[in-house]
């Protein structure tokens, strides 16, 4: 079977995406080196930036497994960059937070990482970048919803 010429399309967008977030990852990397952390170290800080949050909702909502940001968290724990929190929610899934340390470096992270995307944006039109967002997050929820 072939694919549609709207299936042809979606994969090829499919493999971009892919390619797209290898150079993100290797940016991220790069980006966070000098603060001796690791772009996917980042995404697990900046999920609990706001407020503590449980390792299986941080995994879930960042596509990842429960085991990877496990193990994420106990490299950033032996850090001093996050910390256990008691969950009133559920006794046996501590809820992960910033330490001080943890604020402080994501801070400069995100400081880094404004002055980046500044740098970035600048080759494009910001009109195509928000359709651009907009037209993935459908794709995404599109998929979401297929997997429930």
């Amino acid at each position: 079977m072939n694919n549609t010429e709207s299936g042809a399309a979606f994969t090829e967008l499919l493999l971009e995406v892919f390619r797209l977030n290898g150079v993100l990852l290797t940016e991220g990397d790069r980006l966070t080196a000098d603060l001796g952390l690791t772009s996917s170290r980042w995404q697990v800080m900046g999920a609990i930036s706001e407020h503590p949050l449980s390792v299986p909702y941080i995994a879930r909502e960042m596509g990842l497994t429960r085991q990877g940001v496990q193990k994420m968290v106990n490299i950033l724990m032996k850090e001093g960059l996050v910390e256990f929190e008691d969950n009133p929610h559920h006794k046996s899934s501590k809820l992960v937070s910033l330490s001080a340390e943890g604020r402080k470096r994501l801070s400069r992270i995100d400081d880094i990482q404004r002055a980046w995307a500044n740098q970035i944006a600048r080759d494009h039109d910001v009109d195509d970048l928000k359709r651009t967002f907009r037209f993935i997050r459908q794709l995404r929820d599109t998929l979401e919803r297929k997997q429930s």
